[in-house]
């Protein structure tokens, strides 16, 4: 077994995390740093910062989080600042963040230990739709928006098509609920920063039908069965 998918498994990180906690130096196997594509044994000692990771079944455990404003979506922070593990429940055990919100960004974030499902639900291919909620400063139209809307190009790829529409507008600012089904980094401020548009304010408030309703910033509740077997199926 390849040893992203190992710790993914052991509820330690997500394959995308555990490729950087691997690349990191901090994964060993037998007491050798461990490398990308490197396979584990039943037999092998695992260690994660030279402590043993256990080979016992985990129970998986699914969350569901409304991310406050200037939170890292990491389990540490070497600059001091809040993570989203200062919110999440003592007995939660390990869990990590499905994908990532930036840290002036809040909303809706899924916190798991099973590394399957985040791996599923990250993966470009599933094409899964995250909408937001934007408030952009200034007065927009439906013609800035179909800019938007028809692609973007970021890094010299063009964004895929999204929906986006106007909830509310002055001179002020326009809210936007815009929705997306891809995850480049900084995605939505980036796309509306290539059309001379600034965002004051972004919260995630769905992944597909799995909406933020009912949690104030900063609070953490478990999912209930029925929006598991729905990420699940997604």
């Amino acid at each position: 077994m390849r040893i992203n998918k190992f710790l993914a498994e052991k509820g330690i990180a997500s394959r995308r995390h555990a490729d950087e906690m691997i690349k990191d130096g901090r994964i060993k196997i037998n007491g050798v740093v461990a490398t990308l594509g490197t396979n584990v044994e039943e037999t092998d000692v695992v260690l994660l910062d030279d402590a043993p990771i256990t080979k016992d079944a985990k129970t998986d455990k699914y969350y569901i989080m409304n991310k406050p404003k200037g939170v890292v979506c990491t389990v540490s922070d070497d600059r001091g600042r809040k993570t989203i593990m200062d919110f999440i429940p003592q007995d939660a055990g390990r869990v990590f963040p499905v994908g990532r919100l930036d840290y002036d960004t809040e909303g809706l974030l899924i916190l798991t230990n099973d590394g399957d499902l985040a791996f599923r639900l990250t993966h470009p291919t599933s094409e899964i739709p995250k909408t937001y909620m934007a408030r952009i400063e200034g007065t927009m139209t439906e013609k800035d928006l179909n800019r938007i809307r028809s692609g973007i190009e970021l890094d010299g790829v063009m964004t895929k098509k999204c929906k986006a529409h106007i909830v509310e507008t002055n001179k002020a600012y326009t809210k936007v609920h815009i929705t997306i089904t891809e995850g480049k980094n900084r995605q939505i401020r980036r796309m509306f920063e290539a059309i001379g548009r600034n965002v004051a304010f972004l919260k995630r408030v769905s992944i597909g039908n799995l909406k933020l309703k009912g949690l104030d910033r900063g609070e953490v509740r478990a999912l209930t069965e029925i929006e598991i077997e729905y990420l699940k199926g997604l």
